[in-house]
């Protein structure tokens, strides 16, 4: 494992407890608010979200409510970029990878904004998730495809000094949190 690597793996364990620590107490609804807000601006694009695991923020009353599609993230396997398949509330949902839900049918689509979940974020818009790569995989596939835009979804309590990263890492364009949106 390499210096970078063993960054990442400790930065992670703090990440965990920081976002555990706040979870449950309340600052979905500000955040969700600030969500809703800055998606406003796309109109009805083709929205990926994402059904929350652990101790993540819940983005879905915010899907539910947008104007235009919304999909959700689909692994296909390890160190491929993700596939995303619509969803609506009604939905019905399976058992996929790593405890989330994936639509039991999968339309796939193409979103041009995300909303992305995250262990921790930086000022400098670089995000740490699980260690897939799934997210910086997939990010750089669709932004070689044409304009794509990653919002990154956290409570500030998520927030790093900084975030260990490589060169595969993908930057965020912006962060919500229940302190409002930070663009980058």
């Amino acid at each position: 494992m390499n210096s970078v690597d063993l960054s990442k793996t400790e930065a992670r364990k703090r990440a965990f407890a920081a976002r555990k620590a706040v979870f449950g107490t309340g600052l979905d609804a500000a955040a969700q608010a600030h969500l809703r807000a800055a998606l406003a601006e796309f109109g009805a694009v083709t929205v990926s979200g994402y059904l929350p695991i652990r101790t993540e923020i819940d983005p879905v009353p915010v899907m539910a409510s947008l104007p235009g599609p919304v999909c959700v993230p689909v692994i296909p396997g390890a160190g491929q970029p993700l596939n995303f398949h619509l969803w609506t509330p009604e939905t019905a949902l399976v058992d996929g990878p790593f405890g989330a839900k994936v639509p039991a049918e999968g339309i796939a689509v193409t979103p041009r904004v995300l909303i992305v979940p995250m262990l921790a974020f930086d000022k400098r818009g670089y995000r740490l998730g699980y260690g897939g790569g799934f997210y910086d995989r997939t990010l750089a596939r669709l932004r070689a495809a044409g304009p794509v835009t990653a919002l990154g979804f956290a409570f500030d309590a998520q927030e790093a000094y900084d975030v260990p990263i490589d060169a595969y890492d993908q930057p965020l364009d912006g962060i919500v949190t229940e302190g409002g949106l930070r663009r980058f």
